[in-house]
């Protein structure tokens, strides 16, 4: 997601994030020839335990709900919804599937709605 925004706060983050995502197309093109299939997801906030790595435990609930009242969906993700996400890419369900960058974020990369903050 943060390679598909804008924000000034996380220059560095946002280009390596951009990086990703055309490594993903290039390696796409690279292994075609070879029947090897390269995607990514680029998940949004999803409900996980990484934050309380980030802020104290007791803001996390907060600043979840806070990002989740610009979502699109009304809600942030659950880890089950990028597990399936990345189940989908993986199977032959999506054989003709590659160089694709998944945004599995609830809409998030088409708001204009100012980031929360912690």
């Amino acid at each position: 997601m943060a390679s598909k925004i804008s924000c000034p706060t996380a220059v560095a983050y946002s280009m390596s994030k951009a990086a990703l995502d055309q490594f993903t197309k290039s390696l796409a093109l690279d292994l075609a020839p070879k029947q090897v299939r390269v995607n990514t997801v680029n998940p949004g906030i999803i409900a996980t335990k990484i934050y309380e790595g980030a802020m104290p435990k007791d803001n996390v609930p907060e600043f979840l709900e806070n990002f989740a009242t610009i979502y699109p969906t009304g809600r942030i993700g659950q880890p089950e919804e990028i597990a399936k996400s990345i189940a989908f890419l993986a199977s032959s369900e999506s054989i003709f599937t590659t160089g694709v960058t998944l945004l599995v974020d609830g809409g998030f990369n088409l708001t204009t709605a100012d980031l929360p903050s912690q």
